[in-house]
């Protein structure tokens, strides 16, 4: 059934996390490779921190992805988009058995009892944590080690799996997310839209580009189709990704 509206208190609760955002804690997320990352659920375990929904900083400059993504783009989608979806999960998490829980398990329990509402909210408050850390300045390029190895054997080529991915991307109807995911046995491309995101399905999702308009439209307007070639070729921290695949491989 709906959730409750929020009450005053609710709002006053969410005020004052308005600093709050995506997921600092996923069940599943490996450190980041890169300078700066932040915890991963094991590290936050071993220093006693409390898991919630929170809006983590960027974990670059706003304007460190120029030209590819530009500073306006970055913080609106940072500080509009996302905090509200993780200000608007906090509210509707508030007094509920779901209150101290990490934002993957909310992401799991909301999808498991059909709540729409929550589901978006907390997903999107996850899939956007995730989605900057699969970008870094300078990033781009190939990967290589056992992550190239492992997308060989699966896809055929890297060429392939960028030709699939570029398919997710470009034919997620409206809004929605390509990802590559480690689904227990080998690496598979998939595309969702609006909040989606593979862990309901039981996959691994070891990097994801966001193809919703707010993401790229103020710097390539209808041209999605560039950005999500840019994206591969320019954006994509593949260390990040190589640590996710070496992580969900365990």
């Amino acid at each position: 059934r709906p959730p409750p509206l929020p009450s005053e208190k609710m709002l006053k609760t969410a005020a004052a996390v308005a600093v709050a955002g995506a997921c600092v804690a996923q069940a599943f997320m490996p450190s980041a490779g890169f300078s700066g990352a932040r915890p991963s659920l094991r590290q936050a375990a071993k220093a006693d921190i409390a898991m919630k929904i929170e809006l983590a900083p960027l974990p670059y400059d706003y304007t460190a992805l120029e030209p590819k993504i530009g500073k306006q783009t970055l913080t609106i989608h940072h500080d509009k988009h996302h905090a509200k979806y993780v200000n608007v999960a906090n509210q509707m998490i508030e007094g509920t058995d779901m209150e101290g829980d990490d934002c993957a398990t909310i992401v799991m329990k909301a999808h498991k009892e059909g709540n729409q509402g929550l589901f978006n909210n907390a997903a999107q408050a996850w899939n956007h944590d995730f989605y900057w850390q699969c970008m870094k300045p300078g990033g781009g390029g190939e990967p290589s080690g056992d992550l190239m190895d492992q997308i060989k054997k699966d896809f055929g080529s890297f060429d392939e799996f960028k030709k699939q991915f570029d398919v997710a991307g470009n034919t997620a109807f409206g809004s929605g997310w390509a990802w590559l995911s480690w689904d227990g046995k080998k690496l598979v491309v998939d595309k969702t839209i609006g909040a989606g995101n593979p862990i309901t399905e039981g996959k691994t999702p070891i990097l994801t580009m966001d193809v919703w308009e707010h993401a790229y439209y103020l710097d390539y307007q209808n041209m999605r189709a560039t950005y999500a070639t840019d994206f591969v070729e320019s954006l994509v921290n593949w260390d990040f990704v190589a640590s996710n695949f070496a992580d969900a491989k365990k």
